[in-house]
């Protein structure tokens, strides 16, 4: 690959994403809405959160209950957010007594209560272990969302709220789910302040880093 070719590559690669991103900001802000209200509604009525996937939607989980349980950018309490895809011990166990595709089930059962929300995260929409874990948790009395791709045939028919990226490349997929993880921390960080008489509820992340902080 020349130089020209690889800044062409570069440049259709952020164009490819900046696309999608748009198409979006046109066409799912509702989805997106109505899943920040069930995270907001489930927080405020002291209820936690349980995210898990596979793999970089793996990844994602851990990242959204990070930013939940420390912050994203509002100084506020912390927030019962937990990713069921850290635990080597118990995911190895799980796996190698019942499977892979109940990996998430048991450990929804354990933790999910009436009024949870549990969210599964699949570029696919379509991994037996995530559609499990949600049919587990709707059983359980749980709210249920899910983030996945322009696949809609499996885990849209187990989740109470789904956001539905319009594109089947899993690299753009996965970019939109930071995106609206991102999007999705803030506006319950934004009710959650609101509701909130902590003096210190407006300060910035940015105004005053935490010490160490390294995100």
């Amino acid at each position: 690959m020349t130089n020209i070719e690889q800044a062409q590559f570069i440049a259709a690669e952020f164009g490819a994403t900046a696309q999608l991103l748009e198409q979006m900001a046109q066409n799912s802000v509702e989805q997106v809405a109505a899943a920040a209200e069930i995270l907001i509604d489930c927080l405020l009525e002291g209820r936690k959160i349980l995210i898990f996937g596979n793999g970089g939607s793996a990844a994602d989980a851990q990242h959204f209950a990070a930013e939940l349980a420390g912050r994203y950018r509002l100084e506020r309490r912390a927030l019962p957010a937990l990713a069921l895809t850290t635990d080597t011990s118990m995911l190895t166990a799980i796996s190698n007594d019942y499977g892979f595709t109940q990996v998430f089930t048991r450990q929804v059962e354990a933790l999910a209560r009436p009024g949870d929300t549990v969210i599964g995260i699949s570029t696919s929409g379509r991994s037996a272990n995530v559609i499990a874990g949600l049919q587990t948790a709707q059983v359980l009395g749980a709210r249920t969302l899910a983030l996945i791709g322009a696949n809609i045939t499996g885990l849209a028919g187990v989740a109470d709220q789904v956001i539905s990226v319009p594109s089947m490349d899993t690299p753009r997929i996965q970019e939109a789910h930071a995106v609206i993880i991102h999007i999705l921390c803030d506006l319950v960080e934004k009710a959650l302040v609101a509701q909130s008489t902590e003096p210190d509820a407006q300060a910035l992340r940015t105004d005053k880093p935490a010490p160490g902080a390294t995100g």
